[in-house]
């Protein structure tokens, strides 16, 4: 997953984490380098073989998935 919207990417963050899935966010720490504008987005990564179920819990929560 990849947004720019800090509240979306904690909501997905503990839907994930919930369902079981751990989750590592990058990008996190890009704000300094931006200026704290929010232009460039944050990721959620999980592991392979979590990827399928992941992606149903975010569709399920209207969350935006990457492929």
């Amino acid at each position: 997953m990849r947004s720019t919207d800090p509240t979306e990417i904690a909501f997905a963050s503990a839907l994930l984490s919930g369902e079981g899935i751990e989750v590592f966010e990058l990008d996190v720490h890009m704000s300094v380098l931006e200026g704290s504008i929010g232009i460039l987005p944050r990721r959620l990564l999980v592991k392979r073989t979590d990827a399928f179920h992941a992606r149903t819990v975010l569709r399920d929560n209207d969350l935006p998935v990457t492929e």
